[in-house]
């Protein structure tokens, strides 16, 4: 037990050690509300916005209750290919300072080269549900030595098509399996998680005392369907600007990136779930490194996605419920960085959507376009400004002919005045001199 206890010591400052590398200065309020629970075993519901650090809320004290001997210890499900690789690469940092072996198992993927890594005897598996329960039912797959099960964007995974999954996953696992729910948003079922899972859970819910959202503008763009694709060329013509475009149906998608394809627009690019997995990555890989700066997606395909530092999200297709704008806008203003989100639609669409996300504290305020920048004043109308500018001209002509008149004026003035006043200055030095003269006398 002595031994034991110097080991995990020795884990925790080799944990400390990487987040002090990652620039971690202390713990996020959901990293600190869920460490000690998960660390004991518990069962537990975290619920916290996006990007404030659920992935290593749950990767450090899961992780460090594991030892390479121990086998397959957690398992973590994501909803889709793309979060599930990017979890695995969260867990494989962290894991690999203390030997732990992690992979992932997602659809799309080669099964036979994922069988070929469950014979390494991995001790973290991170992966997809439809995969993971084909893995098993063909034998390959067994959760007998799991300590921990790991629901990521629960909000989505327990839903009607996947619920009967997840219990399954559970069902198959030790009695002794601890359970963590992690989500951005809350639903009814997450309400009543003790009803379908024998396992006692605690809801931690830090979401009102999270402090890692930056400051992010939410804002309204005023613009008509059929001119929203030249707006996206608009925002392209701006320095600096990046965005994940959001859809709600896959036909719009697929014309707006015809669109920017057909002007050789190479800048911009789609994220979508009928891509092969290559695809997706590549897009992806393209968006992070800046050199797409529009990626075009949809809720499914970006779901719980993080790009650091990302400047920007387009609601294209706007929201059509307060949880999907959520999760939409969660994707920028991140770990204390600044966001922008514009949302496009006509004046009725928009009128909508502010009442629509009012409850949940977010205020919409307008924005437009000045030239190439994005400006909060509404600039005047070329027309009425050559009006104006034209009614200053004739008003400052008048303005000057009076001032000229009134200068003409004064000049002459000036004129009899100084004519009068050399009279009168004659006459008094002809009497001085008078003066003078009888002095002498």
């Amino acid at each position: 037990m002595k031994k034991h206890n110097e080991r995990r010591k020795t884990l925790i400052k080799e944990f400390e050690e990487h987040a002090q590398q990652l620039g971690y200065k202390e713990q996020t309020a959901i990293q600190k509300a869920v460490y000690q629970p998960l660390k004991d075993g518990k069962s537990v519901l975290g619920l916290a916005p996006t990007g404030s650090g659920k992935t290593v809320a749950f990767a450090v004290p899961l992780l460090e209750n594991i030892r390479p001997e121990d086998g397959l210890s957690l398992l973590v499900v994501e909803p889709s290919a793309e979060l599930a690789m990017q979890t695995q690469q969260v867990l494989s940092d962290w894991g690999k300072l203390i030997g732990l072996n992690v992979e992932g198992i997602v659809g799309g993927a080669n099964i036979k080269r994922q069988m070929d890594k469950l014979k390494t005897h991995p001790n973290v598996i991170v992966g997809t549900t439809g995969r993971i329960m084909n893995l098993i039912d063909l034998g390959k797959l067994k959760l007998d030595s799991l300590k921990a099960i790991v629901i990521d964007e629960a909000d989505n995974l327990l839903s009607e098509d996947t619920l009967d999954s997840i219990r399954s996953l559970v069902d198959l696992s030790p009695q002794t399996v601890s359970l963590g729910f992690f989500s951005a948003t809350k639903s009814d079922l997450l309400d009543h998680l003790n009803r379908w899972f024998v396992q006692e859970i605690e809801t931690f819910d830090v979401s009102d005392i999270d402090d890692t959202r930056g400051e992010v503008n939410h804002t309204l763009l005023e613009v008509s369907n059929h001119k929203k694709e030249q707006m996206l060329l608009r925002f392209l013509h701006m320095k600096d600007f990046k965005a994940l475009v959001f859809f709600d149906k896959m036909d719009t998608l697929k014309k707006v990136g015809g669109f920017l394809s057909h002007r050789h627009i190479k800048e911009a690019a789609e994220l979508t779930s009928e891509q092969r997995q290559t695809s997706r990555q590549k897009a992806l890989k393209d968006f992070r490194l800046g050199r797409v700066r529009l990626l075009l997606t949809t809720d499914v395909a970006a779901r719980g996605i993080d790009i650091p530092k990302l400047p920007a999200v387009v609601n294209f297709d706007l929201p059509k419920d307060p949880k999907t704008y959520i999760h939409r806008v969660g994707r920028t203003g991140r770990m204390h960085e600044a966001g922008l989100v514009i949302n496009m639609g006509d004046d009725h669409d928009l009128r909508d959507l502010k009442k629509l996300v009012r409850a949940d504290g977010y205020e919409l305020t307008n924005i437009y376009f000045d030239g190439n920048q994005l400006s909060a004043t509404r600039p005047k109308d070329p027309v009425k400004l050559a009006e104006e500018q034209n009614g200053s001209s004739e008003r400052a002509d008048v303005h000057a002919s009076k001032s000229n008149s009134r200068k003409n004026g004064q000049n002459k003035g000036n004129q009899s005045i100084k004519s009068h006043s050399g009279k009168k200055k004659h006459k008094h030095s002809k009497r001085k001199g008078m003066h003078h003269k009888r002095t002498e006398k």
